[in-house]
């Protein structure tokens, strides 16, 4: 089922962080100055980003477990591409893409084509993967990373008009990802496959090749998320990096109204949702309180988000 251009849920999420953003500035005050909200929305980029591609997933019925660790593999080489070859801009941007475009297609083959669960298969690739990034960092941080990606950081070479470049980037993913799934018949497609795959495919529709395609752009969008998450940070590299992304981004996407059963979602839901999560984890920092509160209040958020969905859902079949 397509949802409405704007839904109540997105509304509904709108009104919350407009609420968050004025307590949150009347506790402290430099919440929002620039100082506050671009660093905000920075970190919000690489996980709504990532969100993007795992809705169209969730939408077609399926799960990625594994983008934490596609973001630890496509990082460590890039930042390896960087220090040892010295790699500019655009090369190491094709480079960080193109491989978590060939982890994504990985899943999308064993996921479309292996008739087992999606959660059982990105489980395996997430430690898969994370072995195999790990292998790249040798047991050592990646050191001397150039400032090569800092036009999406948090500088001044990072925003144009205070806008940052990452979070004006999601913004044109999510509006041509939007248009896709409610405006071509292959985005449509996404819908029905999560509604009833046996039913689609007696339509006519390819869902294997669909859900394939799914996975690798959830791939492609994790590649590039990684870049943003290396321009984040220092010119050190850790093995902890992509660490729980997945579960920020999985929480992006159900707190934006996407059904974890499949058929019904929306990309603008999922920037919302990614944003509404970043402004707890900020805003509890700012606030000085006990870290272990975002991972509360998310999980607050999540439980509501499916209970609110799951009642949807039964009023429609009670309908």
């Amino acid at each position: 089922m397509l949802p409405f251009p704007v839904t109540g849920q997105e509304l509904v999420l709108v009104g919350v962080i407009a609420v968050l953003w004025v307590v949150l500035g009347l506790a402290t005050p430099a919440f929002l100055s620039s100082g506050s909200i671009v660093p905000l929305l920075v970190a919000t980029a690489p996980i709504a980003l990532i969100g993007i591609g795992v809705t169209v997933v969730i939408i077609s019925g399926g799960i990625d477990v594994s983008v934490g660790s596609i973001v630890l593999v496509c990082a460590a080489v890039a930042a390896t591409a960087m220090t040892a070859s010295g790699l500019p801009l655009v090369p190491v941007l094709l480079l960080s893409v193109a491989v978590g475009g060939l982890l994504g297609l990985v899943n999308g083959v064993l996921v479309a084509y292996g008739r087992v669960h999606a959660i059982i298969i990105t489980f395996g690739t997430l430690n898969i993967f994370r072995f195999v990034g790990l292998q790249v960092f040798g047991g050592s941080t990646i050191d001397g990373i150039p400032p090569v990606l800092a036009v999406f950081g948090r500088g001044e070479a990072g925003r144009t008009l205070g806008v940052p470049h990452s979070f004006l980037l999601v913004a044109v993913v999510a509006a041509l990802a939007w248009v896709a799934l409610r405006h071509t018949a292959g985005g449509r497609h996404y819908y029905a496959i999560g509604g009833d795959a046996q039913a689609a495919r007696l339509a006519g529709i390819a869902v294997r090749p669909r859900v394939l395609i799914a996975y690798v752009l959830t791939g492609l969008l994790t590649g590039l998320a990684a870049c943003f998450v290396i321009a984040q940070g220092t010119s050190t590299l850790a093995p902890n990096v992509g660490l729980g992304l997945e579960l920020s981004a999985i929480a992006a996407v159900v707190i934006g109204g996407t059904s974890i059963t499949g058929g019904r979602g929306s990309v603008l839901g999922t920037v919302l949702g990614a944003l509404l999560v970043q402004t707890v984890a900020s805003g509890i920092i700012q606030l000085g309180w006990p870290s272990q509160l975002s991972s509360l209040f998310i999980g607050v958020f999540i439980i509501v988000a499916v209970g609110v969905d799951l009642l949807r859902q039964r009023r429609r079949r009670s309908a």
